[in-house]
Order: structure tokens, then C-alpha cells, then sequence
């Protein structure tokens, strides 16, 4: 019998995208992919180091697996960020970095044999690709989710015959399947460690992405959302930074796919003419993820960003003039080091003006190695806690009012899954990870015109029309 392998997956639509080469990758090796964790041999689980709860989570997904007396490895980025480190404190696994990937295959059944493998030391993978984007592309280092031709390690190929092969294999179903666009981040943010492990920017070139919409269209997707760390980058490295505006029309027309979003889109890259093709393009979701992470001017210079509450507003307020029907999401850090009440009344005020979809609020965490982990006048945890349920509480109330705002619109539902009273989806303005539709009928994978009649919270019920 073939050896049987399960995955577990934590965090965000990246760390989905990188499961499923791998799982991609260990088809391709002789591997069976099973879903039970009671029926493998051996259990991978894909981490998550964004902050502490997600790296918590990440730990206990670990030692449960390890409960059931199999064989478990450790992978992504918790595993990438503390390598060694990881692997001493947790001798219930085995962990492997992203240098891993290609054979992992291989490393797996070592781990069933009972060899013990030697973890690896953490570095900066920012260092392995030189610093001018441009002098990037044919760079040799593993960068996990680009799985196509130029990284096959191992026999045989997934996806299209013809063109760029790629590896993936899909772990879960449903009508809306994440692409990556890119992985890594230029940006030196003073509150982020994810260039240190994730390294810096490298985009996929638009042949192996259009391959591989058509390989996940042929599968029944119907929308893809494109991925990455920063999605207004795409193509600085590939010698065209305007290549997104010209690439999103290519996914639009793949055959089967309808719909497609982008997301994680940082406001100072973000370049009139890419807005202008975001939200006036047919087949792109009136949808902005606009990573704002706070509204005062000063603590933004802080965390080694641009801009303001005012200049966000303008962003906003341009954006509604392309499409009155789009939706605006962004993340917000409270708590920052050397946050004043004023600044906090800066966010406020921006958050009440700005009217937004969907709003996500995190405590400020300090991140090992990051520079506003040396900051004076660090917050105390129940100040920071204190702050986060605040403005989380002013979040709720705001968003609920916006989903009120667009009752008697008409929007169009993407069906996901059967609920009850009736089956859920989205509509265009909403990211995967916001808000939902209740709606009377319709098919999953279809999407349905409908008129919104009511909400529940920030939750739409809308009639088919």
C-alpha cells in the first residue's frame, strides 16, 4: 500500500495554497492524501507565526496530532521561523523548513522509518534573492506555492498537459479556490516578521497563473482569489510594475471562472490606473482589502508607513466614485508602542468617517526580531486588551450599519454552501473572510442576482430575482 499522509492547515489562504503543493508534491511522490488524520501514516501540520494566538494554535494543532501516535511534521511558518528552537521544545515532531519542500516526499518517509532528521537553523530569507527585484526571477531558492515547472524536485506532474506543469492538489472543495499571486514582502514594516521567513517580493509569472486558473477551473471553481503578501506589487520584479493591470483581464476570460478578487493591496502602491481596473474590469469583485493598519499619522511613521486618516479618506472616497457598490475591508493594530488617546481618537474618527465593510482589530503583539519590539513606552497587555475591545466594539456597530445601508440593492451571490433557512454565499463586495448572504435559493457554484431585504449584523438576506 501506497504510505498515507494527512494535512492540517492553520492561518491564512497562503498557507492553503502552499498545503495544497504540498500535498501536490507527495501525490506525486506515491503518497495517498487522506483526509482523517486516523487513517495516516503520517500527519503534516502547515503553521502559522502572524502573532501569539495564531503560533498557539499552531502548537496545540501539533501536539494533537502527535496524541494519536503518529508520525507528525511540522511545516510553514512557525516551523521556518524558529527551526531548532522548535524542534527542542517540541520533540513530538519533526520540523522542516521551506529548503524542505521539494523532497518533502522523501523527508516524510524518513520520519516513518524512524530516522531522526536534523532541524534547521533559521535565517533571514530575505538574504537568498538579491536585492533589486529585477535581479530576481531564475533565482534557485524554494519559495513555497510557486510549484511549477522550474521547482518540480520529484516524478510526475499535476495539472494541465500542456503548457506549465504545476504541483497542487485541492484538499477541499467549493465554487471559490485562492491563487497565489506572489509570495514575500519588500516592505520593512517595524511590527511585521514575515519578510524574515517569508523572504522578499517574487511574482509568478502570469503563464504559470493563467495555467493554473484554467487547472482549478476545470476542477468547478468558479471564483479565484488572488493571493500574496502585498498584491500591489506584482510584477516590479518581472520588469513591468503595471503587469497585474494587464494580467487580471487574462484570469477574468479563463473559461469557468466568473469571478475573481484580489486582496491584501497596500494603499501606497496603490496607483490610480490599477484602482480604475479593479473596479471598473466585468468579472473583478467590487472588493478593496486595503491595508490601512492604523489612521494616525504619527504612529503610522512609527510602524514605518505612509499616509493618513485624511489621504485613506480621499482613497475611499475615489474608490466609491468608480463603483458606489464596492467594498472596503481593512485590518487596524491598536496598542501600538507610544499609542496616545489622541492617536486612538484618530482611529475613531477614521473608522466612523470611512464607513468601511469589514474591519479586523489586533493587539499589538512584539514580534521577535522586529524593530518596534525595541520601541520605548510598550503598552501594558490589559491597556492593549482594554483598546482592542474598544474599538472592536465601535467596529461592530459600524459594519452592521454599513450592511444596513445597502438594503434594497441588488447584488450578485456566489452560492458556497447549503445553510439554513437557506443556502449562504457572498456577493461581490464581500472578501472570503468578511460577511455572508443569506439567501432564499440557489445552487452551490451559482451565482445569483439578488435584492437585499434585510441584514444580520453584518450579514445580508437577500431574495433571488
Amino acid at each position: 500500500m501506497s504510505p498515507r499522509v494527512a494535512l492540517i492547515t492553520l492561518g491564512c489562504a497562503r498557507n492553503e495554497v502552499d498545503s495544497e503543493e504540498l500535498a501536490g508534491r507527495l501525490v506525486a511522490d506515491g503518497w495517498d492524501v487522506v483526509v482523517d488524520a486516523a487513517d495516516a501514516d503520517a500527519v503534516v501540520v502547515n503553521t502559522c507565526a502572524f502573532v501569539a494566538a495564531a503560533k498557539k494554535d499552531s502548537i496545540d494543532a501539533i501536539l494533537g496530532a502527535a496524541g494519536e501516535g503518529r508520525s507528525v511534521v511540522a511545516v510553514g511558518c512557525l516551523a521556518e521561523r524558529y527551526g531548532e528552537t522548535l524542534a527542542a521544545e517540541l520533540p513530538e515532531a519533526t520540523v522542516l523548513s521551506f529548503d524542505d519542500y521539494p523532497d518533502v516526499g522523501a523527508r516524510l518517509r524518513s520520519v516513518v522509518a524512524g530516522e531522526t532528521l536534523t532541524p534547521h537553523v533559521p535565517h533571514d530569507r530575505r538574504t537568498l534573492l538579491p536585492i533589486s527585484p529585477v535581479d530576481r526571477p531564475g533565482a534557485t531558492t524554494n519559495i513555497p506555492g510557486h510549484g511549477d515547472e522550474s521547482q518540480l524536485a520529484v516524478g510526475g506532474t499535476l495539472g494541465p498537459e500542456s503548457g506549465p506543469r504545476l504541483l497542487r492538489h485541492r484538499l477541499t472543495g467549493g465554487p471559490s479556490v485562492a491563487l497565489k499571486l506572489a509570495s514575500g514582502c519588500d516592505r520593512r514594516c517595524s511590527f511585521c516578521a514575515i519578510p524574515m521567513y517569508r523572504g522578499s517580493f517574487v511574482s509568478r509569472r502570469p503563464l504559470d497563473l493563467v495555467a493554473e486558473a484554467r487547472f482549478l477551473a476545470e476542477g468547478g471553481a468558479k471564483e479565484l482569489v488572488l493571493v500574496s503578501e502585498n498584491s500591489t506589487s506584482y510584477g516590479k520584479d518581472l520588469g513591468d510594475p503595471r503587469l497585474l493591470e494587464s494580467l487580471l483581464p487574462e484570469l477574468v476570460g479563463v473559461p469557468g471562472i466568473e469571478r475573481v478578487l484580489v486582496s491584501y493591496l497596500q494603499p501606497a502602491e496603490l496607483r490610480d490606473s490599477l484602482l480604475d481596473v479593479l473596479l471598473t474590469t466585468a468579472g473583478l469583485a467590487p472588493h478593496l482589502e486595503l491595508s490601512f493598519q492604523h489612521a494616525s499619522a504619527g504612529v503610522l511613521r512609527k510602524m514605518r508607513r505612509f499616509g493618513s486618516g485624511p489621504e485613506f479618506l480621499k482613497l475611499i472616497s475615489r474608490a466609491r466614485d468608480l463603483n458606489p457598490g464596492v467594498g472596503i475591508r481593512s485590518n487596524f493594530i491598536v496598542g501600538f508602542p507610544g499609542e496616545t488617546d489622541s492617536d486612538l481618537a484618530d482611529l475613531v474618527e477614521f473608522l466612523v468617517a470611512a464607513r468601511l465593510d469589514a474591519v479586523g482589530v489586533f493587539g499589538y503583539s512584539a514580534e521577535d526580531g522586529t524593530e518596534a519590539a525595541t520601541l520605548p513606552n510598550q503598552l501594558p497587555d490589559f491597556e492593549i486588551r482594554a483598546r482592542v475591545e474598544h474599538v472592536a466594539s465601535l467596529v461592530d456597530e459600524l459594519v452592521a450599519q454599513r450592511a444596513e445601508d445597502r438594503i434594497g440593492s441588488f447584488v450578485e451571490v456566489l452560492i458556497e454552501r447549503d445553510g439554513e433557512p437557506g443556502p449562504e454565499g457572498r456577493a461581490g463586495h464581500q472578501g472570503p473572510e468578511d460577511s455572508t448572504v443569506n439567501i432564499d435559493r440557489g445552487q452551490v457554484g451559482e451565482i445569483v442576482r439578488a435584492e437585499v431585504v434585510g441584514t444580520n449584523g453584518s450579514d445580508l438576506i437577500a431574495v433571488a430575482v
